[in-house]
């Protein structure tokens, strides 16, 4: 078990790149191809059949039909992820990708690392959906392009260019838990400048998250984002995003009376609440030359965190982080038509600070400095064969200095089979947290961790039918990780302090998906994937076996009215639980479960619509993380406008 998740339940217990992809690429090319910007350093959009990667993507049309309002929620849809939310919409939600850890997976929004330099984590609680977005969910190590973090894989949330979805649309709704959520968008070109500006806003009154209390919990959360992109020549252009997020969410600690029966257990908290709020900034301009065959950009990105917990007391823990990247990439396409190379150089320079602001712990200013040094190949052959690798050198002025490479390949035959494969290394360094943490008896940092390390494979084929008509493809991986962080309780305080191991962590199995578009008025859309992940040989926490999602949409012929049905599965899996007065955690099993939603949308004009979903339509009760409860069945309504 990570520390992160003992953290993050230590908390309730005792608290009682950019540079690396380009946020104004499209999301289609000229052929209709779907492409990505996650998968490359060059900063050019490479269509997914050319990645040997596993990349999934999510697209604006499958946000809308699914009516997401919480991005971890759609999340559940992609193979090879697991997603656990304490209990009530804005509580801690972390996302695992192939049995990783959730610090092992790097979010990127619109370009910009978004994680918590403190944590060295993103909480996916935090990020409700804007109108007009995807998501691209690249799987497998990918450090020799990003760096630490991206051990797991790379999830990037990103908002439609003004070009893509031009217009305004606003949508407002309300329903079951005293719930309200509204979204607004602005989105254009004008002369040399493409624009877009958007906000979302969720509100609820929540419900119980206590297995055996009655407090609802609730939470407040608002999102604003711009993106600008200049263009005053052909050959140069510069883009801007500025994003912030808040969330103000109540929460419920753990009873921490060693006499009660319920030590341990998630109880009622009045007045347990805290509050995150987080900017982003970045601005990259770019120039290309050759006829746009060479292209360099420089990129400045920002991330400012900061988290305050409250009891009914008052201020009760908190921290702060800040994240200053820049960075410079240069890119060379040549070749013939039927074989094409690409040349990419890059150089990140960042620094991570951080500060812990409990009144009871150490405040003072830490940092680290790193400077990444990155060389990317690329080979296309008659837009069939494609090959790359890539190479990266990390120097940290606090860690041992690293390098991580990948090598990764794809053939599409003419008969619609595509196999692909893919070997690479990862590392992950250790958080301020695990470094520095306190907690007064019960939690202590250890400065001398060093970087987990990673090591995989996988190997993939599909098959499309129909040309794009339908696709279903198959992938296996396997990966060690090496080093890896874990709680132990040395005697004979026990106080819980992190360390590495001397042993491997193992992770593998199968992922299976299938996407069909046979006639334009239906969408059909289903994953499956096998898990085992074990830690010391021990079955990992919060990582089922079986994951499975299915969605399928239907359109009327004049396309005014849509439904869907979503159907998501999660398998039995483990979890720990500190109900034992030495905080020394036990291992508990929290059972399988089904998460049906139906939704609908109806126009009544071309600008305006009308909508409604009903979530846990089953009324499934289940638990996430251990003994926190989860909504019931809830019913949604609203009406979008658009134009």
């Amino acid at each position: 078990m990570k520390s992160i998740q003992y953290l993050s339940l230590l908390a309730l217990t005792a608290a009682p790149a950019f540079a690396q992809s380009n946020p104004s690429q499209p999301t289609r090319n000229e052929d209709g191809d779907t492409i990505v910007v996650t998968g490359s350093r060059s900063g050019e959009a490479v269509p997914v059949k050319q990645i040997g990667a596993s990349i999934t993507v999510l697209d604006a049309e499958a946000l809308e039909t699914r009516q997401t309002r919480i991005i971890s929620d759609i999340l559940r849809d992609v193979p090879g992820v697991a997603v656990n939310r304490t209990g009530a919409i804005g509580g801690l939600t972390q996302i695992r990708v192939r049995g990783s850890e959730g610090n092992h997976v790097l979010v990127l929004i619109d370009g910009i690392k978004a994680s918590d330099p403190y944590y060295g984590e993103y909480d996916f609680g935090t990020l409700i959906a804007d109108p007009e977005a995807k998501v691209e969910v690249l799987r497998g190590q990918q450090s020799s392009l990003y760096g630490s973090d991206a051990i797991g894989g790379v999830i990037q949330y990103i908002t439609l260019t003004g070009a893509e979805a031009p217009g305004f649309s606003a949508r407002a709704e309300g329903g079951s838990f005293g719930t309200f959520t509204g979204g607004l968008r602005a989105a254009g070109v004008t002369g040399d400048l493409d624009y877009a500006v958007s906000g979302s806003y969720y509100h609820t009154k929540g419900t119980p998250t206590a297995r055996y209390g009655t407090r609802d919990v609730g939470s407040d959360s608002a999102g604003l984002s711009a993106k600008l992109i200049w263009s005053p020549a052909d050959n140069f252009k510069v883009t801007g995003v500025a994003r912030y997020s808040y969330t103000d969410a109540d929460t419920n600690d753990s009873e921490n009376d060693p006499g009660s029966p319920l030590f341990g257990y998630t109880v009622d908290s009045p007045g347990v609440h805290f509050k995150n709020k987080a900017f982003y900034g970045l601005i990259r301009a770019e120039l290309t030359a050759l006829d746009g065959r060479w292209t360099n950009a420089v990129t400045a990105q920002m991330a400012d965190t900061t988290r305050k917990g409250y009891t009914a007391a008052g201020f009760d823990y908190g921290d702060k982080g800040q994240r200053y990247k820049g960075s410079f990439e240069s890119s060379l396409r040549f070749g013939t038509d039927g074989i094409i190379h690409r040349l990419t150089a890059a150089v990140d320079v960042e620094r991570e600070q951080f500060q812990n602001t409990t009144p009871s712990a150490f405040q003072g200013k830490r940092h680290t400095d790193n400077v990444g040094l990155v060389g990317q190949y690329e080979l296309l052959v008659n837009d069939a064969l494609s090959l790359g690798a890539s190479i990266r050198r990390d120097e940290n002025d606090r860690f041992d200095d690293v390098t991580t490479w990948r090598a990764q390949g794809s053939y599409s035959f003419a008969t619609g089979t595509r196999i692909r494969g893919a070997y690479g290394t990862g590392v992950k360094n250790p958080g301020y947290n695990e470094l520095f943490g306190y907690s007064d008896g019960r939690y202590i940092g250890n400065p001398n961790l060093k970087p987990e390390k990673s090591e995989g494979w996988e190997a993939g084929i599909e098959q499309s039918f129909g040309g794009n008509l339908a696709t279903i493809g198959a992938t296996y991986f396997d990966s060690r990780l090496k080093d890896e962080i874990y709680i132990t309780y040395p005697a004979p305080t026990y106080v819980a302090t992190p360390s590495n191991r001397t042993t491997l962590s193992k992770q593998r199995g199968v992922e299976v998906f299938v996407s069909a578009r046979p006639i334009q008025q239906i969408r059909l859309d289903a994953a499956y994937t096998y898990l085992k992940a074990r830690e010391n040989g021990t079955e990992e926490v919060r990582r089922p076996k079986h994951v499975a999602s299915f969605n399928a949409t239907v359109f009327s012929k004049d396309e005014r009215f849509s439904g869907t049905i979503t159907l998501r599965y999660n398998g039995r899996q483990s979890d720990v639980a500190y109900t034992d007065p030495s905080y020394i955690p036990v291992r508990v099993s929290l059972k399988e479960y089904v998460l049906v939603n139906l939704n609908a949308e109806y126009k009544i004009t071309p600008a305006i619509a009308l909508f409604g979903r009903v979530e846990n339509l089953a009324n499934e009760d289940y638990e996430e993380v251990f003994s926190f409860a989860t909504p019931g069945r809830a019913g949604y309504g609203g009406v979008r406008v658009r134009f």
